[in-house]
């Protein structure tokens, strides 16, 4: 069983940024990608980026030139999502996956953006 646990998510108000981290109890190599995906009040779950293991990455266009899916270079555990820019539309619960989607997911963690 693969345990993912999101951080990072709080409180921010738009135009500011965030990073959200998502450590993984195994090697993101085992799988052929990594997601975050998003789910706001009311509304389906979204992929928000994606990064293959080959490091091809893909936004959701509402989030092209603000955000970046990246993983850590010294820990093979470990993915970001690097959110500028930001706005009130980007609050939600974000999940991150081991694919799109993927087998496992996290509990989530909260961002909201005031205006």
């Amino acid at each position: 069983q693969v345990q993912l646990v999101e951080s990072g998510g709080g409180l921010v108000q738009a135009g500011g940024s965030l990073r959200l981290s998502c450590a993984v109890s195994a090697s993101i190599f085992s799988f052929n990608a990594m997601a975050w995906y998003r789910q706001a009040p009311g509304k389906q779950r979204e992929l928000v980026a994606s990064r293959a293991i080959g490091g091809i990455t893909n936004y959701a266009d509402s989030v092209k030139g603000r955000f970046t899916i990246s993983r850590d270079n010294a820990k093979n555990t470990v993915v970001y999502l690097q959110m500028n820019s930001m706005k009130p539309e980007d609050t939600a619960v974000y999940y991150c996956t081991t694919g799109t989607p993927g087998r496992y997911w996290g509990q989530g963690t909260q961002v909201t953006v005031s205006s």
